[in-house]
């Protein structure tokens, strides 16, 4: 999720982190634009984008007893 948040910030395509994370055969093996693996890759960097705003915290508290 990081990888895909640090692609993107780094101005990598969706295209190209889905290249990164997946493989160049996998992604070109269907359309882009309606692919399943886009709207992951797409996923992935909302998720970390959220986790990076604070979203982490909810992480940490998990797992914590009351």
């Amino acid at each position: 999720m990081m990888q895909a948040a640090d692609g993107r910030r780094e101005g990598a395509s969706y295209r190209e982190i889905g290249i990164a994370l997946y493989g160049r055969s996998r992604v070109e093996t269907e359309p882009w634009k309606t692919s399943a693996l886009r709207d992951s890759v797409i996923g992935l960097v909302e998720g970390a984008n959220r986790l990076i705003r604070g979203g982490y915290r909810k992480l940490l508290r998990l797992g914590r007893k009351r």
